[in-house]
């Protein structure tokens, strides 16, 4: 089509004016684009070669030519000053129509998500981490169902006179403490501080104990001495005594130590020597863990409710066991 053109007189008079003043290759190229479009709007005569009466001839000498100005780096379609396409889109969007923000903005949310998740999966196998091996402890110290501390029992209730077995202990947690009335400082102590760890867990964990104090000295310590000697602590401590025999037993059943000097007499006034812990059982009457002279009253609130969040009952750990997911628990 273009070589057809070029063939009229006219036409090729205009692009050869042109051509001789042209050095950029890419001017001629436009040049020749521009006059073939003025030859196609302004058809010519081709008997008088002359330009249609209805059109306006164009000199050639008034059409100006800029310099090509360098690629810009702007995407297709936006205008470089506004930043706009076709004056009404935003720049940022792409030749498809998709927000290229949005998807840095997608991507940073998308971040912050996987640190959120990420933490939280971290924080909850660390917790379970730590529940399984109080677990694995607690099992350990069953014996394989036969328990290391603890055992049946037979004692006098000193608040009621009334008998107290093993078998009180289950369906509650209880907390087990040994000495005797005439201590002179470290049985008060320990009785006042078990009085705040059961204040403490009551309070701010809803967590109930069953206290319980045993005696070691029988000979002095009969159920009227300690129900007087109690009055002076937590109301909730249940006092324990009975004859030499059964306090031995008990005693050792939960390798507690303790001494009285040969030959003395109940009216006499001595010291016993003896085992100076806690021992925490749980509600199956197993025992769970002991806290000694190193347990304040921080550290003995935080142990125990460890020990009662973490508690898993028999029943429900040889369901689990059953279970084709039971290795994730091993």
């Amino acid at each position: 089509m273009f070589r057809s053109i070029l063939k009229n007189n006219q036409g090729l008079s205009i692009i050869n004016k042109r051509v001789t003043n042209i050095r950029n290759p890419n001017s001629f190229r436009l040049l020749s684009n521009n006059a073939c479009h003025q030859l196609q709007n302004n058809p010519l005569d081709s008997k008088s070669n002359k330009i249609s009466p209805n059109n306006t001839k164009t000199s050639t000498d008034d059409i100006t030519f800029k310099s090509k100005k360098p690629l810009s780096r702007v995407p297709i379609g936006v205008d470089g000053n506004s930043g706009y396409r076709n004056g009404n889109e935003r720049g940022n969007e792409n030749v498809n129509g998709v927000n290229s923000g949005s998807i840095e903005f997608s991507t940073w949310k998308a971040g912050i998500l996987f640190i959120i998740v990420g933490s939280a999966l971290s924080y909850f196998f660390q917790k379970e981490k730590k529940r399984l091996e109080v677990e694995r402890e607690a099992e350990a110290n069953r014996g394989y169902g036969k328990p290391l501390i603890g055992g049946p029992f037979k004692l006098i209730n000193s608040a009621t006179n009334e008998e107290f077995t093993e078998k009180d202990l289950l369906n509650k947690w209880s907390l087990i403490y040994f000495g005797f009335t005439h201590c002179p400082d470290i049985c008060p102590d320990e009785l006042d501080k078990l009085g705040i760890w059961l204040n403490t867990l009551k309070s701010k964990h809803n967590i109930e104990i069953q206290p319980i104090f045993i005696t070691c000295d029988p000979a002095r310590d009969s159920p009227d001495v300690i129900k007087e000697y109690l009055k002076d602590f937590h109301e909730d401590i249940i006092g324990l005594t009975g004859d030499y025999d059964s306090i031995k037993d008990v005693c050792k059943k939960y390798r507690v130590y303790f001494s009285t000097p040969p030959g003395i007499q109940p009216t006499q006034d001595y010291l016993v020597d003896h085992s100076v812990f806690f021992y925490l059982m749980d509600p199956e009457g197993n025992f769970a863990q002991v806290l000694g002279l190193n347990s304040d009253e921080v550290t003995g609130v935080e142990n125990i409710k460890e020990y009662v969040d973490n508690f898993v009952p028999t029943a429900e750990r040889q369901k689990r066991d059953e279970t084709w997911y039971a290795f994730l628990f091993k």
